[in-house]
């Protein structure tokens, strides 16, 4: 019997990723949208710092196993997913954390907060990471249903 393809698991960990960003985008923002100021801001800080690892750690392993797929067959299609699904970190600095700033500073006690708009367009960035999760699962998924 043939073994596993690394490349196999840097779809499947892709794939998280996926599923993991749309279940933000789906489930947990609307929840969070239904909450008031106080509450949103402070169950957004809690899941956004351990969102931000599991999702970080899922396009880093990803990446990692795509080249250890690339050094085995040399298609660089590996290199291109990998490249993709790690494309979550410069957007998550450059995009998102503006927006995570100011979600930070916000003031909760002033009679009109920011709070709400803020966390809409923290909502709606967040859909770039789906956009990134699944790029790459199309380029795995690419190369997994057409090798060289």
């Amino acid at each position: 019997m043939r073994s596993m393809r690394p490349g196999l698991y840097a779809f499947g960990v892709a794939a998280a990723f996926l599923g993991a960003t749309i279940y933000i985008g789906l489930v947990e923002q609307p929840a969070r949208l239904r909450l008031n100021g106080r509450a949103m801001i402070q169950e957004w800080k809690l899941s956004n710092r351990r969102g931000t690892l599991v999702m970080s750690g899922f396009a880093v392993l990803s990446a990692v196993i795509a080249l250890v797929q690339f050094r085995q067959s040399g298609d660089v299609r590996w290199i291109i997913g990998g490249t993709t699904i790690l494309a979550s970190w410069p957007y998550a600095y450059f995009v998102m954390m503006p927006v995570n700033v100011w979600l930070f500073a916000v003031q909760l006690g002033k009679p009109v907060s920011p709070v709400r708009r803020l966390m809409r367009e923290w909502g709606l960035l967040e859909w770039g990471h789906v956009l990134i999760g699944f790029a790459a699962c199309s380029v795995f998924a690419w190369v997994l249903e057409m090798p060289p």
